[in-house]
């Protein structure tokens, strides 16, 4: 928790502002603010997307979960088990030339590649 008000101290104090003016601009008080800054107690989760709006930051960024105040973006990359059968089964459909379902597949492709590219 101390990260986390050290944060929101650093976010506040560096446009000048006083506990003061961002409980009122939150929608919190001036001693929750002051509790949350000291590490004292977190803020709930409805003050913590404001606080990230207010300062246009990332609620990871708040959270200490990375350095840069944009954020982290992140992209799924789920495992896929190479000796999955059913995946091995799929690539061998996809590139039988001799399986009935290869040019509904090729056709099934192009289509999502033409919506993607749109």
């Amino acid at each position: 928790m101390k990260l986390l008000g050290s944060r929101l101290r650093t976010l506040r104090e560096s446009i000048g502002m006083s506990q003061i003016k961002l409980a009122e601009e939150i929608g919190s008080t001036q001693s929750s603010i002051n509790r949350y800054e000291n590490g004292q107690s977190a803020p709930p989760i409805r003050l913590m997307r404001k606080y990230a709006d207010y300062f246009d930051v990332s609620m990871d960024y708040i959270y200490g979960r990375c350095d840069d105040p944009r954020g982290k973006l992140y992209s799924a990359k789920p495992p896929v088990a190479a000796n999955n059968p059913e995946l091995r089964k799929f690539i061998d459909m996809c590139f039988d030339p001799e399986s009935p379902m290869n040019e509904k597949l090729k056709a099934a492709l192009l289509q999502m590649l033409e919506e993607e590219s749109t």
